[in-house]
């Protein structure tokens, strides 16, 4: 009954342990994670995906009116006889009026990863990620980098890029529809010039 007794609780326990080495490989990195946490980014190395939602409107108007008027005027008159009457006027005027206007519009929404690069002393976690693609020959880099709290990053492991503090967002191309867009070098040198 004894030797019944052990071989059983010998089976089990290799039965418990082959689940759980086969686990160990595969959910390495989530090893600190109970398993009731939720899939939300806490440390460092960790993955948090961003959602830019960006959008500026900025709009100025400048309008500017100056004008400035001066006469002098005399009068001479000579009665020697003869009537002489000689009058002087000397006018200047000067009017300026100017006007300006600028409107600039952007709308920018992405979604992307980025990483948990480190943490700073309030234990706000400094984020920091790069995406690049390249289709048909034009390659397009986005750059973030910001700091986030771990209150703003949702169940499902988002943050609003509205929520990340000293943001850094950078959208660049190359490729030939971005030289397409560019002047020519001519137009480069009299920019230069002028």
């Amino acid at each position: 009954m004894k030797t019944t007794k052990i071989v059983c609780l010998t089976l089990i326990g290799v039965s418990l342990s082959l689940p759980l080495s086969a686990q160990n490989g595969q959910m390495s990195d989530n090893i600190r994670r109970s398993l009731f946490s939720d899939q939300r980014a806490f440390s460092v190395g960790d993955a948090v995906n961003i959602l830019i939602v960006e959008e500026t409107t900025a709009d100025a108007q400048a309008g500017t009116s100056n004008s400035r008027e001066t006469s002098l005027g005399g009068s001479l008159g000579l009665n020697t006889g003869s009537a002489t009457n000689m009058d002087v006027g000397v006018g200047t005027s000067n009017d300026f009026s100017g006007s300006g206007s600028t409107s600039r519009q952007m709308v920018f929404r992405a979604r992307f990863s980025a990483t948990i690069v480190g943490q700073d002393s309030l234990g706000n976690f400094i984020v920091e990620g790069t995406r690049t693609t390249k289709i048909n020959g034009e390659e397009q880099k986005i750059t973030l980098r910001g700091t986030i709290r771990m209150s703003d990053i949702s169940k499902d492991n988002t943050v609003y890029s509205y929520n990340i503090s000293n943001l850094v967002l950078v959208y660049e191309g190359d490729g030939t529809v971005t030289e397409a867009q560019e002047p020519g070098l001519i137009t480069k040198f009299l920019r230069m010039l002028f």
